[in-house]
Formats: C-alpha cells, structure tokens, sequence
C-alpha cells in the first residue's frame, strides 16, 4: 500500500490566498516530477503517427517485409511504454489528490472540532456538505492541475508540429475546425461557474435544514427545503443544457475534421502533391489530438469549479 503524502504545516490554521498556492501547498515539488512524466506520455502518445507513415508508405508501398516487421514491432513497444507510462502518471496523479483529500478532510474536521462559537453546531450540515463532496471535487484537483494541461498541450504542439511539417495546408485546414472549440468553451463556462457557485450555496442551507429538522416542531411542508430542492433541480437541468449543448457542437466538430483531412488530403494525393501514408497519418493525427483538446476544455471546466470551490471552503474557515 502507498503512504499518503503529508503537507508540511504553516504554522497557521488560515486558507491559502488562491486555488495554485493552496496546490503548490499540497503537492510541492511533485506537481514538477508529475509535470515531467506528462511530457513523456506525451512524447510517446504521438510517435505512432510518424510509425504509421512510413509502415504505409516505406515498408507496404514498397513490398518489405522486413522493414514492416520491425516498424511493426516498434510500433508495439511504443504502444506499451506509452500504456506503462499513462498507468504511472495516472497513480501518481491520484497519490497527490487522495493525499490531500485526506490532509483536508482531517485538518477541516479538527478546525471544526475546536470552534466553540454558538452557532458551529448549527452548521453541522454545512460541514458534512464541505467535508463531503466538496472536499473530494478541489482536492481532486490537486493531482492534475499542472500535469493535465502540460501532457495535453504537448500532444496538441507535437501533433501540429508533426503535420504542419508534413502538409501544411491539410494541418491548417484541420486545425480550423478546432478553434470555435477554444471560443466557445470559456462563454459557456462562465455561465456553468454561477450555476455551480449557487448550487453548492443551496446544497449547504439544505444540509443545515435536514441537520436542524428533527429537532424543530416545524413539517417539512412549512420550512424552506421543498422549495430549495426544486431550486436544486432546475439549476441542475440548466447546468445539463449549458453542458451538453456545448458537447454536441465539440463532438460535431471534431468528427467533421477527419472529412476535411480526406477531402484536401485524397485532392493532394491525386495532384501528386502528398501521399497515401500521410493522409492516413493525419486521420489517425486529429483523431487522437481531439483526445487532448477534450481533455483541455475538461480541465478548464475542472479548474473553473474548482476555484469557485476553493472561494467558497476559504470563506467558511475565515
């Protein structure tokens, strides 16, 4: 079993000032060593593409056998280093996040336990509420906040890099499709931020409501919470729309891009100008850089709730 890392003490019971020094606080220089082996899952994310290349235009076009079993063989390798390496990145990511899920959930139940102003046991709901999920959704932020956006990035500058050296025009076409991507999201996001600041805002007053109920004279039809939880249900159904929404133009996006890569890739070939190889390598190219740009616009939303959680469990410790 792997000992859970624990953060070194400030010597003050205060909340960090924002959401990176409060990760910087958590992790240390493991955000560092973690950042590095994304680098080379990267690395090793993109090297098929050029592996395809020539097993399609070196070894099949030109009948080697031999050149195709070694191109084949490494291209094996490649796959399970990368897979090792992704196994690795992923547990060390988790180690820093379940770590500072733990050092939380403790260090907030002790700060708790020592508040002796007369209104702590009032909000016992709202600390079951912080302790609870909200605790597990910002330090599960710790693990990847820098690793996730540097292995991302570096697939998405190797892969364009890679094709742009390749066939300019069908990299620039391509990348077209991907830049509505990257406006729409932070419109979007913004909206999603207010949703999730004020659900976490109701979800608290419904667990101090359900902590003080059994205590109270008062039916449930009577106090706030039925009409708190309809408040729940319809912030939820907007945060759905807003959400899927913008998954359904991504996900059209993103499947229009390979017919583009055919379309001026096939006309090139035609003219003589590219190869069969290439344009397969493209297609498999923005196949897998679609997985990095998901990712990205993940992470901006994780790291978008996040610091609206960070606000919010900072507040209640002040």
């Amino acid at each position: 079993m792997i000992d859970p890392r624990k953060p070194e003490r400030t010597g003050d019971d205060t909340p960090a000032p924002s959401l990176w020094r409060y990760v910087w606080r958590m992790s240390g220089i493991h955000q560092l060593w973690v950042s590095l082996l994304a680098v080379i899952v990267a690395a090793l994310n993109m090297l098929p593409i050029e592996l395809q290349r020539r097993l399609v235009d070196d070894a099949i076009s030109d009948g080697k056998l031999d050149l195709l079993l070694k191109l084949a063989a490494a291209y094996a390798a490649v796959l399970i280093l990368h897979g090792l390496c992704k196994y690795l990145l992923r547990l060390y990511q988790g180690w820093l996040s379940e770590s500072s899920i733990r050092y939380n959930r403790l260090h907030l139940s002790q700060l708790h336990e020592d508040n002796e102003s007369e209104s702590a046991h009032e909000e016992d709901g709202k600390v079951v509420s912080i302790i609870g999920a909200e605790i597990d959704k910002l330090g599960g932020f710790v693990g990847e906040c820098l690793s996730q956006p540097v292995v991302n990035s570096a697939m998405l500058i190797f892969g364009l890099g890679y094709m742009l050296s390749q066939a300019p025009l069908v990299a620039a076409i391509g990348l077209a499709a991907l830049i509505p991507q990257v406006l729409l999201v932070p419109v979007v996001q913004k909206r999603i931020n207010v949703l999730i600041a004020r659900r976490v805002n109701t979800m608290r007053r419904v667990g101090d409501d359900l902590t003080r109920l059994p205590h109270t004279d008062t039916n449930l039809e009577e106090t706030e919470l039925p009409d708190r939880i309809d408040i729940l249900y319809r912030n939820r159904m907007m945060t759905f729309v807003l959400k899927f929404g913008m998954k359904a133009i991504i996900n059209f996006l993103n499947g229009v891009t390979p017919l583009i890569v055919l379309i001026v890739g096939g006309y090139l070939v035609i003219k003589g100008q590219t190869t069969i190889g290439v344009v397969v390598a493209f297609i498999s190219g923005f196949d897998r850089l679609s997985d990095p740009m998901r990712e990205m616009l993940s992470y901006y939303r994780v790291a978008a709730q996040a610091n609206v959680q960070h606000k919010m469990i900072a507040r209640w410790m002040k």
